[in-house]
């Protein structure tokens, strides 16, 4: 089923066995899957595809669990690709659904892989810090593996996640602070309470998940990747992820060298990542005071902000910030023209791209895919400041 041969730290290389239990590497940094590639392409063809599920486990081969019976799936990927037809004008801009995903978002993915990966190395409880999605998301998949959940979100988060979590029997704990406090909760507690943290880039499962995002949209463009991506970006893991299933595909021949530009967009409340890629930075440093009604861009810096710089630069892409009423407005636009209502985390991408081709760092004829990681639907208390009753 895989063809996974270890695990390496995403700075140093340091090899871990595959199968086993692990968190950070020994240098505190990220740990990432790693394949034998010359097996799978000897092996795999992506002509076979069309005979898989039409889900993200259509891609086993270069997914983690080796044993069929943990796999814990309610259906995730496989997502639309949607060609816009009247948004801006624009003739070659296309929409990335993840908001039809389990639990309305594309945190789905990573937590069906992650919450697989525990059922196999034998895992029973599990603890994450969240802005809200993948709270609601790994409450769902523990639930369908019947392991224990124990969530920290902050006590603002969006009223649609907080019911989920306490619908899927999940240990619900809000703090009275953003993602970073609930982390630092998380870390103290885990020994002492026998968690797994399930973290952003704190394992290495979630990201394998999330770079399926990559493969489906090679796939569903005929293998040929588009010239931009744009990606809201708090945690930073699909564009990490997506940039980690370029390379992937490349090694098994599916795609050419040609990548995308990747475009790391944040909100003006919240920007780390913005700020570290103007400046010439590696790493991000704290945001202090982070805040916007786009709940999954309120992390203050990101673990894998590295990666995610690495990326942008890489590709030729930049990382922008745009406010929270531009984001809210390009929702409510993208809404009344195309019939589709993106999270405000969404909506963000499609701010920014305007901006982008105003300032002529993009032409409107490339082509473009926004990246909507989740349902209008989950964020009512945002949107309702802009229609009161």
């Amino acid at each position: 089923m895989t063809t996974v041969t270890h695990i390496e730290c995403s700075v140093t290389g340091e090899r871990y066995p595959a199968g086993t239990i692990q968190n950070l590497s020994k240098s505190g940094m990220p740990l990432l899957v790693r394949y034998d590639l010359r097996v799978a392409r000897e092996n795999w063809n992506r002509e076979w595809l069309s005979n898989g599920p039409r889900s993200m486990w259509r891609y086993a081969p270069v997914l983690p669990v080796s044993k069929p019976h943990a796999m814990v799936s309610l259906g995730e990927g496989w997502t639309p690709l949607l060609k816009l037809k009247r948004y801006d004008g624009l003739t070659n801009l296309w929409l990335k659904d993840e908001g039809i995903n389990p639990t309305g978002s594309f945190k789905a993915r990573g937590l069906s892989c992650a919450v697989s990966m525990c059922v196999e190395l034998g895992i029973r409880k599990v603890a994450i810090p969240s802005a809200g999605n993948a709270a609601s998301a790994m409450a769902a998949y523990a639930a369908a593996a019947g392991i224990e959940a124990h969530i920290f979100m902050p006590k603002d988060v969006p009223q649609s996640n907080y019911i989920e979590c306490k619908s899927f029997g999940a240990k619900v704990t809000l703090v009275d602070g953003l993602i970073s406090d609930c982390a630092k909760i998380v870390a103290d507690r885990k020994d002492a309470e026998g968690w797994f943290d399930v973290s952003t880039l704190k394992e290495p499962y979630r990201i394998e998940g999330k770079k399926t995002m990559g493969y489906e949209l090679a796939e569903q463009m005929m293998w040929k990747l588009p010239e931009v991506i744009f990606y809201p970006t708090g945690g930073g893991v699909g564009i990490i992820g997506m940039w980690k299933a370029f390379d992937e595909m490349e090694e098994l021949g599916w795609i050419g060298p040609e990548r995308p530009k990747m475009i790391a967009v944040q909100v003006e409340g919240c920007q780390p990542v913005v700020r570290a890629y103007n400046e010439g930075a590696e790493r991000s440093t704290f945001w202090e005071g982070a805040q916007t009604v786009a709940s999954g861009l309120r992390v203050p810096k990101p673990l894998g902000d590295f990666l995610i710089l690495q990326a942008v630069r890489k590709s030729g892409g930049t990382a922008i910030a745009v406010s929270d009423d531009d984001m809210m407005r390009a929702g409510v636009k993208l809404a009344t023209q195309e019939g589709v209502f993106v999270a405000p985390e969404g909506a963000a991408c499609l701010a920014a791209m305007e901006q982008l081709i105003a300032s002529g760092f993009l032409k409107a004829s490339e082509k473009m895919v926004i990246y909507n990681t989740g349902s209008g639907l989950k964020y009512l208390e945002a949107y309702s400041a802009l229609f009161p009753r």
